[in-house]
């Protein structure tokens, strides 16, 4: 059964800031969909990265290895939000919750919308 498109608005935020929220299933079919929009925002200036994922319904380990990927492949940070409580205890078991800033959807966001684009 293929995986649901997964969709991910992008938010550019201030001062090298960027949101990603992402809606569908984060798994193996889409993980390198959110991994290429990351990549595209750091090329473009933006390190500060938020993923908010109040609209993901799956997060398999393709998901949880983004992230990863992610944080790996940048200067700034990446910040996780809206997570389901399956997802966080998911990150709180893998030890990925230490390593990735991880809080409440919406929290601190400042956003001064430089502009939003839809991927996927």
């Amino acid at each position: 059964m293929p995986s649901r498109l997964l969709s991910i608005e992008v938010t550019r935020l201030d001062a090298g800031r960027a949101r990603l929220r992402l809606t569908g299933e984060l798994d193996f079919d889409t993980a390198p969909e959110l991994i290429a929009a990351a990549a595209e925002l750091r090329r473009d200036g933006f390190q500060a990265l938020e993923v908010d994922l109040t609209g993901v319904s799956l997060c398999d380990s393709s998901g949880l290895s983004a992230f990863v990927v992610i944080h790996r492949s940048g200067t700034g940070s990446i910040r996780l939000s809206g997570m389901n409580p399956q997802l966080q205890q998911l990150l709180d078991r893998t030890g990925l919750a230490e390593l990735l800033a991880v809080g409440s959807s919406g929290e601190g966001t400042g956003e001064t919308d430089e502009g939003t684009r839809a991927a996927g």
